[in-house]
């Protein structure tokens, strides 16, 4: 692992550093100059005799002395001070190799996190350019709300914009304070209650339900009505939701996109009709050419069969894609579909396996793997 090899780099600069301090110095010590000194002090009195600039008593207590000090000069107890002074700082030089790599050891393992893999390669590809440019965007929007904390309008850019990272509990932050700032809408109560429901892994929370009655007193709004029909799923009452989903159904204008969605998560739910099970299921199994027409017109032809044939027909045809999804995972449309024919079908064990193979297919793809669990979390399948 990395950080093992870190702290063995670690040990090598630490000795690197202290072993010059544990060799034995080397060359004359000072009591080989004093020796050398009182050698040659001995030699001039002996010259100074010789040539008569001493008198011989002189000469000899000149001697006597000097012979003295010399004598006094002791080599072997400098050797063993020297020899001392290098085992100590041997001593210490192993002390630091051991416990300054046990210590950084120790300290990164409380504030570090050594289980953490790498980042994929293919994540840091995905990282650059777009991501490193929104992340500047938000690191500057972030800069001047620093500056100017009032600046309503900059938490409600940013809001949205935290939501995409999936930073849900900033993205409900960000909102809560625009609507501090900016004062309360139906569309801004309702973005903040989505932002809690997504910092919240899909659940509606307490506060979030607050929300979204509040918002939909704007009966063109549709987002707090759905939310409010989950939130009475997720507590258990299905007659409650179906009932705020069928009028939201009914007073939506112009069949809006998220129509059929929510059409076939009511024909997922327990207690629904046979008919409108078999319907959103043909809606998702096949993978035809020609758009939704061509689907359309493939799940009315089945509705038109026999019920024994049209359960095998579709059976058939989920059978077909999943073993088709088998044979090349990297179809993303192909698993959405496949997993909602599974919800549909009552089905939720090959439903949560289908996105389990889902994700493990589209590993490289980030987009997709948020499309999945977004899926997942829709149907109640994971948290």
């Amino acid at each position: 692992m990395l950080w093992v090899i870190f702290a063995i780099l670690t040990g090598f600069a630490v000795l690197s550093i202290l072993w010059p301090l544990a060799k034995t110095p080397r060359g004359v010590s000072r009591g080989a100059s004093d020796i050398a000194f009182y050698k040659s002090q001995l030699a001039g009195i002996e010259r100074d005799a010789v040539q008569g600039l001493m008198t011989p008593e002189d000469a000899q207590g000149a001697s006597a002395e000097a012979a003295r000090r010399l004598m006094a000069l002791a080599e072997p107890p400098l050797e063993r001070s020297v020899a001392g002074a290098g085992r100590a700082v041997r001593f210490a030089s192993i002390a630091v190799l051991i416990f300054v790599p046990a210590l950084a050891l120790g300290l990164y393992s409380v504030i570090g996190d050594p289980a953490r893999p790498d980042l994929p390669l293919a994540a840091r590809n995905e990282a650059s350019p777009a991501r490193m440019d929104l992340m500047a965007a938000v690191a500057k929007i972030e800069a001047h709300i620093a500056q100017n904390p009032d600046d309503g309008r900059a938490y409600e850019v940013l809001a949205p914009v935290y939501l995409r990272m999936g930073r849900g509990n900033d993205a409900a932050q960000a909102y809560a304070a625009a609507l501090r700032l900016l004062g309360q809408t139906p569309e801004r109560l309702a973005l903040y209650g989505e932002a809690l429901i997504y910092a919240a892994n899909g659940a509606v929370t307490e506060e979030a339900r607050k929300i979204f009655e509040a918002a939909a007193k704007d009966p063109s709004l549709a987002k707090p009505r759905f939310f409010l029909g989950l939130a009475a799923a997720q507590d258990g009452d299905l007659l409650r939701a179906r009932d705020i989903w069928e009028r939201l159904l009914a007073e939506a204008p112009d069949n809006p996109p998220w129509a059929q969605a929510l059409r076939e998560r009511m024909a997922a739910m327990p207690g629904a009709p046979a008919a409108a099970q078999n319907e959103s299921a043909a809606r998702d199994a096949p993978a035809v050419e020609g758009g939704s027409g061509a689907k359309a017109n493939l799940a009315a032809k089945i509705q038109a069969m026999p019920e024994a044939e049209r359960s095998s027909a579709i059976r058939g045809m989920v059978d077909a894609l999943a073993a088709r999804l088998a044979q090349n995972g990297q179809d993303v449309d192909g698993w959405l579909r496949l997993v909602r024919a599974y919800a549909v079908l009552r089905e939720p064990d090959k439903a949560r396996a289908a996105l389990v193979d889902a994700k493990r297919n589209l590993a490289n793809d980030a987009t997709a793997i948020g499309r999945i669990e977004a899926l997942g979390r829709e149907l109640g399948l994971e948290g």
